[in-house]
């Protein structure tokens, strides 16, 4: 929920207006680096977010973005408050003076209209930080220069304030990242391939006019990295005329597998993961039984009739491989970690209600996380032979079974702030 306090962030003062200047602060407004380009990508990454904490850092500084906005607009606006009545100052910028009437809208300074196309965002959370932290490094610059050509002192006093906060919003968007602890350059979740990744192609050889020379540095010399002379020349793969690729150039794709082995994979899987259906069929009810608030009983009596489905599903597709006869495979991965929920729920009868909802959500994300990870892993095969009827299917499931973590992780935080609160504990 958002609420407008009558006061600014930090209070402005402009005692010699230049709508010239106003019209250049007018980038900060609607312009591709500015405060409304910000609190919009922020805040519609945090809508995006999926993690809780980070979802706070992403719409708290997505909300102080709207209340620099507001500063930047009020600077702005008195800046060119002249163009209403002053021809002089109305040639600054006809556009802003005659369809403005000598006030800010959503354009920069050059007259362009703000567009959403301004915003970066991915719904990969390490990727979006890493935008945010170039998005402030740019606006930085931007009130850098602001500030260069600004002769008010009350102006260049509210710029660098809102200067400062960029690299505030560095240093916090740098941290979030720092604690997801990623490999730095362990982007998405298909990995690179090996070899090519830490080759650097020498693509701009010879000797230039001006006397430019091949350099070497750490971006293409030591470590891990393979220096690679002009991969575009004759004699490299795809370059020059033609000519075959060196049997050392690491470039050749990997070696097909034999699809006969991947069809025996996929149905031992999905004989596997039937089982594993099957027994949660029988489990949901105890759990949804044994929970004591209403969203947890309601969440898992949903998720029953989801796994009915996904049982019907698993032997349509069975059937669609030649399996009809099929028999499920004892799936011992789930065996496991239902008896662990049995004992979850034999051990709760001793505990508090909110305590006892929280094991029994603990119990049940990591029967989701198995199943996350066994759909996903039979999806893939299915995408390997080129069954697109099968792996719809099982995309099928494997989103309804994400969403379930997803509700998992949504009736748990409540419970969570309950159980911490002195009350809950004594």
């Amino acid at each position: 929920m958002y609420h407008h306090v009558k006061k600014l962030m930090y209070t402005v003062r402009v005692d010699a207006p230049d709508p010239r200047f106003g019209n250049m602060l007018l980038e900060q407004f609607g312009g591709a680096n500015g405060e409304l380009a910000a609190a919009m990508q922020y805040s519609v990454q945090g809508l995006n977010c999926d993690d809780a904490a980070r979802k706070d850092l992403l719409m708290d500084i997505g909300t102080e973005e709207l209340s620099h906005l507001e500063i930047v607009g009020t600077l702005a606006r008195l800046h060119l408050a002249h163009m209403k009545h002053d021809r002089d100052a109305a040639e600054a910028d006809p556009l802003i003076a005659i369809a403005g009437g000598g006030g800010v809208n959503l354009y920069n300074s050059m007259g362009s209209p703000w567009t959403a196309d301004y915003l970066k965002i991915t719904g990969e959370l390490d990727v979006d930080l890493r935008s945010n932290i170039a998005a402030e490094a740019r606006a930085k610059i931007v009130y850098e220069r602001l500030i260069d050509f600004c002769d008010d002192a009350g102006t260049k006093d509210a710029l660098q304030f809102l200067m400062t906060r960029e690299i505030t919003h560095m240093k916090a968007f740098a941290a979030a990242l720092e604690s997801m602890e990623k490999p730095p350059f362990s982007i998405g979740r298909i990995a690179p391939s090996a070899g090519i990744v830490n080759q650097f192609y020498n693509d701009s050889t010879g000797t230039g006019e001006m006397g430019e020379i091949d350099t070497r540095g750490p971006w293409n010399e030591g470590g891990d990295w393979e220096f690679v002379e002009s991969s575009a020349a004759p004699g490299r793969n795809g370059g020059g005329n033609g000519g075959e690729q060196p049997a050392d150039a690491a470039l050749e794709s990997s070696r097909p597998a034999e699809p006969d082995a991947i069809h025996e994979s996929l149905v031992e899987h999905l004989r596997d993961l039937l089982h594993a259906e099957r027994q949660l069929v029988k489990a949901l009810p105890k759990m949804a039984k044994a929970a004591h608030a209403e969203q947890l009983q309601d969440a898992f009596e949903l998720h029953l009739a989801e796994t009915e489905v996904h049982v019907e599903r698993l032997t349509e597709i069975l059937e669609m491989l030649g399996q009809g006869a099929a028999r499920p495979k004892p799936c011992k991965g789930m065996m496991g970690l239902i008896e662990e929920g049995e004992e979850v729920m034999t051990e709760n009868r001793k505990r508090e209600p909110y305590a006892a909802d929280l094991n029994l959500i603990a119990a049940a994300h990591k029967v989701e996380h198995y199943e996350i990870a066994s759909y996903t892993t039979v999806r893939n095969l299915a995408n390997q032979l080129r069954l697109p009827e099968v792996s719809r299917l099982l995309q099928m499931t494997l989103a309804e079974e994400q969403n379930t973590d997803l509700l998992l992780d949504q009736i748990q935080r409540p419970l969570t702030s309950v159980l911490g609160r002195p009350s809950a504990i004594m």
